[in-house]
């Protein structure tokens, strides 16, 4: 098989050694902030929506044997509630609650969550105003979810989010304001805004005195952890996740933990060269800003702040940090759209960012080995999200385009 690589050598941190040293047991200090109750709830909630399927699990055998790997699996959220990512699984998950909560302080002590679904409080919900800074992604989730509470929705984009990533979240009914700047400067946009109006930020990223509602589209990231082990056999010995603000990651490796203790696979956090705010967190080993220049190709991950909630998992159980290069985007999604990894998948700029790095640890043989790569490893990819912007997917991916 011939695998089209144009790839820069990794920049891989081993923090500390995580791995060798979990306990076996998910810790009672990250009980207490991030229990396990939520990703149950999460799970039971989120199975109920309407068109809720488990997204599919593709084992790339011909990857994995060029690689000398065990198996590579590839989870493709790219069909996820029909919203193209694995943003649908947490902001729309976090304003459901949120619209509970709201309700409540209003004397709805009683409404459930199928309730609120079923439009029951509709007219009181367009009371409520929720917001969000996106680069699309959690934007469409928050869009819809606040479609399907019945409230207003006003999402800020910065200057490179493309028309058609806010087209989609219009069609869900939300005011998509454009700011002129980056994703950072956006979301304090969407703070101010929110505290001038009233309105209710709902956010993945996190900081001082907002930390509840990114624990809650955290745990609806965890579904797809809970998914994973009920498709697989033997759980993957190690994960190449990809991380923007973090809470994605974060959320993979506590599910995992929680469930499988010290059998937790390897995680190996993927960034951009041109936002790796988790590299520089591991570096100083707290929450990490580092400036955005240029915005990355890898849309979803153009995150300069380390969320201040994902941080201590990814602290507590992740060793290694890798940063990958732009010119490797292209090559990955085209590997996939082709069909030769071993399943034809249509995957986003993001999406490829796990696979991009695995490809680069295993052209690097000192690196491979370093993070234990080998026959029998399995390796879990999460593609977190298919053609968001079938435009821009088209003209990277060109005539493979399915």
């Amino acid at each position: 098989m011939n695998i089209e690589r144009e790839l820069t050598a990794p920049m891989l941190l081993r923090q500390h050694a995580a791995h060798e040293t979990l306990s076996g047991a998910w810790p009672e200090s990250l009980e207490a902030d991030f229990p396990v109750s939520m990703a149950v709830s999460a799970l039971s909630e989120i199975s109920a929506w309407p068109g809720y399927a488990p997204t599919p699990l593709e084992s790339l055998d011909g990857l994995a044997t060029e690689l000398g790997l065990g198996a590579v699996l590839y989870k493709d959220e790219g069909p996820r509630f029909g919203l193209g990512s694995f943003k649908a699984l947490g902001g729309a998950y976090a304003v459901m609650l949120l619209a509970r909560k709201w309700l409540a302080d209003r004397g709805h002590d009683a409404a459930t969550l199928d309730e609120i679904r079923s439009g029951k409080f509709a007219e009181a919900l367009k009371e409520m105003t929720v917001t969000c800074a996106t680069d699309g992604n959690h934007g469409r989730s928050v869009s819809w979810g606040a479609e399907m509470a019945g409230c207003r929705c006003v999402i800020f984009i910065h200057a490179e989010v493309s028309e058609g990533r806010k087209t989609a979240m219009e069609a869900f009914g939300a005011e998509v304001r454009r700011i002129d700047g980056d994703y950072d400067l956006s979301l304090k946009v969407s703070e101010t805004e929110a505290e001038a109006n009233g309105w209710y930020v709902v956010s993945d990223a996190s900081w001082p005195g907002y930390m509840e509602i990114p624990r809650d589209v955290m745990a609806g990231y965890t579904v797809m952890a809970s998914e994973v082990l009920a498709q697989t056999v033997a759980p993957p010995t190690h994960m190449f996740v990809q991380a923007g603000v973090g809470g994605f990651a974060a959320a993979m490796v506590a599910r995992f933990w929680q469930t499988l203790g010290a059998e937790a696979p390897r995680t190996v956090v993927v960034e951009p060269e041109l936002a790796a705010c988790a590299i520089e967190s591991a570096r100083q080993d707290k929450p990490a800003v580092v400036p955005i220049h240029e915005e990355t190709l890898m849309a979803g991950l153009s995150c300069g702040e380390m969320s201040l909630v994902a941080w201590p998992i990814l602290a507590a159980g992740c060793s290694d940090y890798l940063t990958v290069g732009e010119e490797g985007v292209g090559p990955a999604m085209r590997l996939l759209a082709s069909g030769e990894a071993g399943a034809r998948i249509t995957a986003g700029e993001s999406g490829v960012a796990g696979l991009l790095g695995l490809m680069a640890v295993s052209s690097h043989p000192e690196l491979k080995t370093r993070i234990g790569l080998g026959p029998d490893s399995r390796v879990l990819l999460i593609g977190s999200e298919g053609a968001t912007d079938p435009e821009i997917y088209r003209s990277i991916v060109g005539d493979l385009a399915a």
